[in-house]
């Protein structure tokens, strides 16, 4: 396991010779503001570059600083409303990774300054920079679990006290339900062992350690088994399977594992076409 991690550390570390240190190396930011005026508008111009500086300047975790995750974060503006004697934006917003993770959040309300920056702190509450340091820190725990088991509840503790910060704050809106958010993810075991099993059994599947990668792809699926018993449904654990169905299916196809599939079939149903064709395709 060891090498497997100090590997993807060497991968990690030759695609952000332009962001050294960078847990995130590249943000894509894209903003719907058709519904503010043009006042507004123009307050919010600097916006864009301030979240891409504060995703890829800070630096989150002194012992994972070479993560090299690509972010998209998507915002689109409802509107406006005074809090607090302060002209406030209203707006859902919606960050991804490349990979496997995706969080959907319609309750933001923050005051932006365009004269000022944002910058990351875990103790003093804003709305808007402590709103993205919690998906920043929400994003890292879920990355650091595939190279280590559960390594990223740190960052789910980061995030539940900036939450509950936010929660006991006169910006509240929404706080309660990212509390609920920080609660269902830290304790999904099922999918924090399934994505883990996932990265690294891919990763010894590329080394030709085929015994060693198909014990893995069980403990996926019996991650995956886990979370099914408690809640057949979970909309995060979905999301995982549907960025990974393809390349799951081909994997255990070539390895030949018709239960696994078999097994997918039975806890995906959402992408049985994939896992059926995939398991018909299985020579004789």
């Amino acid at each position: 396991m060891r090498n497997w991690i100090f590997n993807r550390y060497i991968i990690l570390s030759a695609l952000v010779v332009t962001c050294i240190n960078a847990q995130f190396i590249k943000v894509d930011f894209t903003m719907d503001d058709r519904l503010l005026k043009n006042d507004d508008r123009q307050v919010l111009l600097p916006l864009k570059n301030e979240i891409e500086r504060f995703f890829i300047n800070t630096t989150w975790d002194e012992d994972w600083n070479d993560l090299g995750i690509e972010l998209n974060v998507q915002i689109i503006f409802q509107g406006t409303a005074t809090k607090n004697g302060k002209e406030t934006f209203l707006a859902q917003v919606l960050f991804s990774t490349k990979t496997d993770q995706r969080f959907f959040d319609n309750s933001l309300q923050f005051y932006f300054n365009p004269g000022g920056s944002l910058y990351y702190d875990p103790v003093m509450f804003e709305p808007l920079p402590s709103f993205l340091s919690f998906y920043g820190n929400m994003i890292l725990a879920g990355e650091i679990d595939t190279y280590q088991p559960n390594e990223g509840s740190k960052q789910y503790e980061l995030a539940r006290s900036i939450a509950l910060r936010g929660s006991a704050s006169n910006f509240s809106m929404g706080w309660s339900k990212r509390i609920q958010l920080t609660d269902d993810m830290s304790t999904n075991y099922g999918l924090r062992k399934a994505r883990f099993a996932y990265y690294y059994g891919l990763e010894l599947f590329e080394d030709g350690e085929i015994e060693e990668s198909i014990k893995q792809f069980k403990k996926m699926i019996v991650g995956i088994d886990e979370v099914y018993d408690r809640m057949p449904r979970e909309h995060y654990t979905l999301y995982f399977l549907k960025s990974h169905a393809t390349e799951i299916t081909q994997i255990l196809q070539i390895l030949r594992q018709t239960t696994m599939i078999e097994d997918l079939i039975e806890l995906d149903p959402s992408n049985k076409d994939i896992y059926s064709k995939g398991l018909k395709d299985i020579s004789p």
